[in-house]
């Protein structure tokens, strides 16, 4: 049975989207020209760049792999099987409302380990470190940016904001890393859960495996940038590098706070706004910007396609997903080899 409150949140994440759209269709651009942009298309140019979208996942799986392995150094999945449900992820958070794909992954994970010893809750820990270094790649593209780009002000504003937001997360998550590990059969039953999610920070704790996991992650983000600049080429936009640091930018910020499923038209806006100042026409940023939201689709739902097939799941299991990695905060005790580092 689909989880109560999933379905509340589906029902409003639906609600808000067909609000979304009735607003695009009424005080959106001209359709029209947007549909004309489409006409110019050179497709090689989006083949091309949905490839580096691939190699962009397969380098942030290997730095989720690098931070599980480190919080689970005697369970330690393969690369595959960690690229699987980093993929499940991928699709859960394209077609699912409230970026449920970071549960869905958790969960894909916790299906061939113990029930009962707290991973559920190591590996959120873990979902939350592999998403607090995106904060390293995505200061350096904003010092790239500022140096380089024509930046309207308003996106200065956003910018700011977010780098603020990122900055505080990851000093928390320095902070929380270096504290003492509890012994967890003498907490209560919600400070074991906030004990175990704990261990998902200790890649903090070694420099050298911290090190990787952010060098995989900065190679993920530079793949997805020269994407957004290659893909700017098939709509025949001329502009710099820059203005692609820009628009990556301007994406995650618009995607940080999931307001309905894909935040459409929302996302759209924030890509074509600061091309202006590039000379390019809004209609054209704006088509540029839904061919970038169905490219980037295109590799999240055909990977997780593929690996949902390979892990023997059906799509109406994946909508359960979220519930049931919710469920167990019954976290009754670590496992041994965690037990004893603890001691």
């Amino acid at each position: 049975m689909i989880p109560r409150s999933f379905l509340v949140r589906a029902l409003i994440a639906g609600a808000l989207l067909l609000l979304a759209i009735v607003m695009l269709w009424w005080r959106g651009p001209e359709w029209g020209l947007v549909v004309d942009a489409f006409s110019v298309v050179e497709w090689w140019w989006i083949l091309a760049a949905m490839g580096l979208n691939l190699l962009s996942a397969l380098a942030r799986a290997q730095a989720w792999r690098t931070v599980v392995n480190q919080a689970l150094p005697h369970r330690a999945p393969p690369f595959m099987r960690v690229f699987s449900a980093f993929g499940i992820g991928l699709l859960a958070n394209a077609i699912l409302p409230a970026r449920t794909g970071e549960l869905a992954r958790v969960a894909v994970l916790t299906r061939r380990l113990p029930r009962g010893r707290g991973y559920t809750a190591t590996l959120l820990g873990t979902v939350f470190t592999h998403r607090i270094f995106d904060v390293v790649p995505a200061l350096l593209l904003v010092v790239y940016v500022l140096l380089t780009a024509r930046i309207p002000h308003w996106a200065l504003t956003s910018l700011a904001i977010g780098a603020a937001v990122g900055g505080i997360l990851l000093v928390f998550a320095l902070i929380t890393s270096r504290l003492r590990r509890p012994v967890v059969e003498e907490l209560s039953r919600l400070r074991r859960l906030l004990a175990m999610a704990r261990v998902g920070l200790d890649v903090l704790r070694s420099p050298a495996a911290a090190a990787v996991a952010i060098s995989f992650q900065c190679l993920g983000w530079l793949l997805q940038l020269l994407a957004v600049w290659i893909a700017m080429r098939a709509f025949e936009i001329d502009a710099p590098l820059p203005a692609a640091g820009l628009v990556l930018l301007l994406m995650n910020v618009a995607t940080i706070f999931p307001l309905w499923p894909g935040n459409i038209g929302l996302l759209q806006a924030a890509v074509a706004l600061p091309l202006v100042s590039y000379g390019v026409a809004y209609t054209t940023g704006f088509a540029y910007g839904l061919g970038l939201q169905m490219l980037e689709m295109s590799v999240g739902v055909g990977v997780g396609l593929i690996f949902l097939a390979r892990e023997g799941l059906s799509f109406a299991t994946l909508k359960r997903m979220p519930g049931e990695t919710e469920a167990p905060l019954r976290v009754v005790e670590e496992d041994e080899p965690a037990r004893a580092r603890s001691a």
